[in-house]
């Protein structure tokens, strides 16, 4: 008797409604009736906010202009953003010496870049030179000397300031506070005892108190002859705050660290700086990646209140714009949402990056 072969049919694509975008659609926003509805009036609010938001923002909007008799519509005045744009990125800056702020602009592009694209060379030494020659090179360009023509940090303001204040924060805060965490959790008491008292104290007071003890008190513990800037006043006292909350992120990373690397490295006879270098901080760092990265956002964010010393950086300038006797009449608007977009875009920059850095050094820490 002949065996019949059976020949097995090929596999067919599942139905089109099961899978991609419609089968997404399906089970999270139409799958029962209340929900539909739901996603119903949700796009009809959305769609009467996005239109009214592009209504207002662009398509009824002034864009030229230099006064605001050029404002005449009935949506935004984005030509008060334009007239003032110099000031809020450069504060009171002398005209004539702005290309020394723009080269500094450029020169910490430059170096950023190469130490963030990967296939760059020579990253160490740039690195190096990024926190040796560079910040020597950067205030000489912004402040003066060498030829160059002085400008009293009275007359720095806007974006430069907020970028100056909270580069300076993010640099000095990171090791002062690695310092601080490895000093508490030191077996000298005198040492843990002293780190302890300093990281307690200064977390236990608010910013806005830290700034105007910066900027009052700190004179008077110097001589008469000596003339503290403003801005250093306010320099010092924000490396310090940040410093204590930076400490007891790089704390909590410390902790994270299984007690045996601790023990591998002490059976491998290395010293005590020789095993925080090459083996517990390095496996840390990375464990503390988003809690560093959340300090510093935490950080450019309070340069804000800088106001409160008289420094005017980006929100307050844009405040001092808002009371020019030339353009009262109501743009706060257009210029907090000025600000609020400048400081979504470096945040969130960060935030991203942070992210790829995770994901980059990620070895199971997870």
């Amino acid at each position: 008797m002949e065996a019949k072969i059976f020949k097995a049919s090929p596999a067919l694509p599942p139905p089109s409604n099961s899978v991609g975008p419609v089968a997404w659609l399906r089970a999270n926003l139409f799958d029962g009736w209340l929900n539909t509805i739901l996603t119903l009036v949700s796009i009809y609010l959305v769609w009467l906010g996005l239109s009214f938001i592009l209504d207002w923002g662009v398509f009824s909007a002034d864009w030229i202009g230099d006064t605001k008799e050029d404002c005449s519509g009935d949506g935004a005045c984005w030509v008060f953003i334009g007239a003032w744009m110099e000031r809020f990125i450069y504060g009171f800056y002398p005209d004539e010496q702005l290309w020394r702020v723009n080269l500094v602009f450029f020169l910490s592009a430059a170096v950023i870049a190469w130490l963030v694209i990967e296939k760059t060379p020579w990253k160490p030494w740039v690195g190096l030179f990024s926190v040796t020659l560079f910040p020597a090179i950067c205030f000489i360009l912004l402040y003066g000397g060498l030829g160059l023509e002085v400008v009293e940090t009275y007359q720095w303001g806007g974006l430069m300031l907020t970028l100056v204040v909270a580069t300076v924060g993010i640099v000095l805060a990171l090791p002062i506070g690695t310092a601080l965490a490895l000093g508490r959790r030191s077996q000298m008491p005198l040492i843990r005892a002293l780190c302890t008292i300093f990281i307690e104290v200064w977390r236990g007071v608010p910013l806005i108190t830290v700034l105007f003890m910066a900027s009052v008190m700190l004179p008077l513990f110097a001589s008469a002859e000596t003339d503290f800037d403003k801005l250093l006043r306010a320099l010092i006292g924000i490396v310090m705050f940040q410093s204590a909350y930076m400490a007891e992120v790089v704390r909590g990373g410390l902790q994270a660290i299984p007690k045996g690397q601790y023990e591998a490295a002490d059976a491998l006879g290395l010293s005590y700086w020789k095993s925080m270098g090459f083996i517990i901080l390095p496996q840390a760092l990375k464990i503390m990646i988003p809690g560093i990265v959340n300090t510093f956002i935490a950080l450019f964010k309070d340069t804000t209140l800088l106001a409160i010393i008289g420094l005017l950086d980006l929100l307050n300038m844009v405040k001092t714009a808002l009371n020019d006797p030339e353009w009262l009449g109501g743009y706060s608007t257009e210029g907090y949402i000025f600000v609020a977009a400048v400081f979504w875009v470096f945040c969130y920059s960060m935030s991203r990056y942070s992210i790829y850095l995770e994901r980059k050094l990620h070895t199971g820490h997870k």
